[in-house]
C-alpha cells in the first residue's frame, strides 16, 4: 500500500486493494478518483457502473459508495478540501466566480455511479495531472502549493465543461422532453442571478407563454418551479456553509434572499433545522439525493 498524503488544502492517496474496504467519510467538498489499473464495479446508492483502466469518477461526501473489486485495482483519491477554496488567493483568480463554478459541480453531478469523463483527451489531461500532483507530493514543500492548486484547479475546469456537457440532473424521467434538462442546466448556471430566474424571463428564453413554463416545469419535475429553484439555493448554501469561508450576509446577498433572516427561516422550513444546527452537524442534508 502506497498512501501520499499532502497538507491541507488537498489530500492525495494512492492505494492498490484487491479488497475494498469502506474508508471514513469527510465532508470535504468532493473527491475525484482515478483508476490507474484494475476492473471491477462501482456502486453508488445502490446503483451500479463497470470500472476499468482509465475509468474517473467522482465521489459523494456520504457513506453510499463502494467498489466490487474483481481484480486487483490501484485507485488515486484525490480529495478537495474546504481549506483549498477558503485559502483561494483573489490575487491570482477570481475567488468568486470559481467557487460558483465548482459548487456547480457538487450540486449538479447527481451522485449517480458512471464515468464522469466525456472526452478521451480530457482523460488524457486528468491523468496526466494528477501524475504531477502525485510526483510534486512525494517531495512536498512550502513552493508546491501554488503548482498543486493550479493543477488542481484545471483539473476542476475539467470536471466543469464534462458535467455541462451531460445530464446529471434530476430528472423524473429518461425519457422526458429534452428541453427541462436545457431549463435545468440554465438555472443551476443561473441561481446567482434572481432576474434571469423570472418566468418571464424563462419564457423568453426557451420560446415559451409565461403559463406554459411553469406548467411544463411542474409535469416534468412533479415540482413547481418556485420550490425548484427555492431548494437549488439552499444546496449551494449549504456547499457553502461548509466549504468555505463566506459569511452569512454574503451568502444570502449573492442568493437573492431579502437579508439573514429570510434565509435562516427559509433554510429551517425546508431541511427542518437551523443554520447554526447544520453547521454544528457538518452534514449534508438537502444536498443527499437518496439515502442508503
Amino acid at each position: 500500500m502506497q498512501v501520499l498524503e499532502a497538507p491541507k488544502p488537498f489530500e492525495i492517496q494512492e492505494i492498490n486493494l484487491s479488497e475494498w474496504k469502506q474508508r471514513p467519510v469527510k465532508n470535504n467538498f468532493f473527491e475525484l478518483v482515478l483508476i490507474k489499473k484494475g476492473a471491477g464495479t462501482q456502486c453508488i446508492n445502490y446503483n451500479h457502473y463497470p470500472y476499468q483502466e482509465g475509468s474517473i469518477f467522482l465521489l459523494p461526501p456520504l457513506k453510499c459508495h463502494s467498489f466490487n473489486i474483481e481484480s486487483s485495482t490501484t485507485f488515486v483519491f484525490l480529495k478537495f478540501t474546504d481549506t483549498f477554496f477558503k485559502n483561494m488567493s483573489k490575487a491570482s483568480i477570481n475567488r468568486d466566480e470559481w467557487f460558483k463554478e465548482a459548487a456547480y459541480i457538487l450540486s449538479n453531478y447527481n451522485q449517480l455511479p458512471g464515468d464522469i469523463i466525456k472526452s478521451e483527451a480530457d482523460r488524457q489531461y486528468i491523468d496526466l495531472l494528477i501524475s504531477m500532483i502525485l510526483q510534486e507530493s512525494t517531495h512536498f514543500g512550502e513552493d508546491s502549493v501554488s503548482l498543486i492548486k493550479s493543477l488542481m484547479t484545471s483539473i476542476l475546469e475539467i470536471l466543469i465543461r464534462n458535467i455541462k456537457k451531460s445530464n446529471y440532473h434530476e430528472a423524473t424521467d429518461k425519457n422526458t422532453d429534452d428541453r427541462i434538462n436545457k431549463m435545468l442546466t440554465y438555472i443551476n448556471e443561473n441561481l446567482h442571478e434572481p432576474s434571469l430566474l423570472k418566468v418571464e424571463h424563462l419564457a423568453q428564453v426557451f420560446s415559451m407563454s409565461p403559463t406554459y413554463v411553469s406548467e411544463f416545469f411542474r409535469k416534468q419535475m412533479q415540482v413547481s418551479l418556485r420550490e425548484y429553484i427555492i431548494k437549488a439555493k439552499l444546496k449551494m448554501v449549504e456547499i457553502r456553509l461548509l466549504n468555505s469561508d463566506y459569511t452569512l450576509t454574503e451568502i444570502a446577498d449573492d442568493l437573492g434572499f431579502t437579508d439573514v433572516s429570510h434565509l435562516s427561516k427559509t433554510f429551517k422550513r425546508y431541511a427542518g433545522i437551523s443554520l447554526k444546527e447544520f453547521k454544528n452537524n457538518g452534514e449534508y442534508m438537502l444536498l443527499k439525493r437518496t439515502a442508503c
